[in-house]
């Protein structure tokens, strides 16, 4: 029986997620895109692969599937509305593969709650060009044990992107947003931490990571201290050239920035629990001062 999947964004990470499963011959893959696109070609650490999925470019040509899964950026999500409209159908669940810790929250107004599946994933891919991406390393997917959970990892059970249902899903979304919470800082300076590293620098980057282990610990995490060394240790070794991965490519692109779903939560949920985030809130603040149109 063929299982009928809609990915809406198919952009490094929508493409790489939607080549992969192309390569079951059960799944039909629709992908639902902006702009056309002839096919996908995703060079992996095994090879090239590729994959010749039906493109929608207008939301009146869908129809309902078995699963969507959203790979929009989190800023995006009003955009996939009228897609979602022809695209859920009674039975259709829904995979969010976005940053931050917010999936549900920013998707329950427009799917029940209890058809979205929140996930983490771990995927360095980047995009030359529609349809054209290089997978760097290996991925990795978690999701939330459960039925809807444990059903969406088994659709990677074939794929070199591993896939697993965790009873603690929140703390594998909190400990990935403490990692990536420090990427605001080369997006801020254009500049790779490791070769500007000083005690003053570390002060700043401790601070945020600090900052952000403590407010996903208040909403219920469990963020070992190992995580915040390994982050910090990463980021005193980051090397000249190395950026801060999609932040710092939509700053340097001119684009819109996720820097709501990446620190500007941290903030957030810091007021929300009574905890200062002072070195979050700003660099947050420093960069919309630097004329990125995130704000718009």
């Amino acid at each position: 029986m063929t299982t009928s999947i809609a990915i809406i964004g198919p952009g490094a990470i929508g493409g790489t997620v939607a080549a992969w499963l192309a390569q079951n011959s059960e799944f039909a893959i629709t992908l639902c895109a902006r702009t056309p696109l002839d096919d996908l070609r995703v060079e992996t650490p095994v090879g090239v692969i590729t994959a010749n999925p039906v493109v929608l470019t207008d939301p009146a040509q869908a129809q309902p599937v078995d699963w969507v899964m959203v790979a929009t950026k989190t800023y995006d999500v009003e955009s996939t509305k009228p897609w979602l409209d022809r695209l859920v159908g009674p039975q259709t669940r829904v995979a969010i593969i976005q940053n931050g810790v917010e999936h549900v929250r920013l998707f329950e107004h427009l799917v029940p709650a209890d058809r979205l599946v929140p996930v983490m994933i771990n995927l360095p891919a980047a995009r030359s060009a529609p349809g054209r991406i290089v997978q760097s390393r290996h991925g990795i997917i978690a999701v939330p044990a459960g039925r809807n959970g444990e059903d969406l990892a088994a659709l990677f059970a074939n794929t070199e992107i591993e896939a697993v249902a965790d009873p603690d899903f929140l703390s594998q979304a909190w400990v990935k947003l403490t990692i990536n919470s420090i990427a605001v800082v080369p997006s801020l300076t254009l500049r790779a931490t490791g070769p500007a590293w000083n005690d003053e620098l570390e002060a700043i980057v401790r601070g945020i990571v600090e900052e952000c282990a403590a407010v996903g610990r208040a909403e219920g995490a469990i963020i070992p201290q190992s995580a915040v060394d390994t982050a910090i240790a990463n980021s005193r070794n980051m090397p000249e050239g190395a950026s801060g991965g999609s932040l710092h490519a939509d700053r340097l692109a001119g684009n819109r920035m996720e820097i709501d779903a990446r620190n500007g939560v941290i903030v957030r949920l810091g007021r929300k629990h009574g905890i200062a985030t002072p070195m979050n809130a700003t660099l947050v603040t420093l960069l919309a001062a630097s004329g990125s149109p995130w704000m718009k």
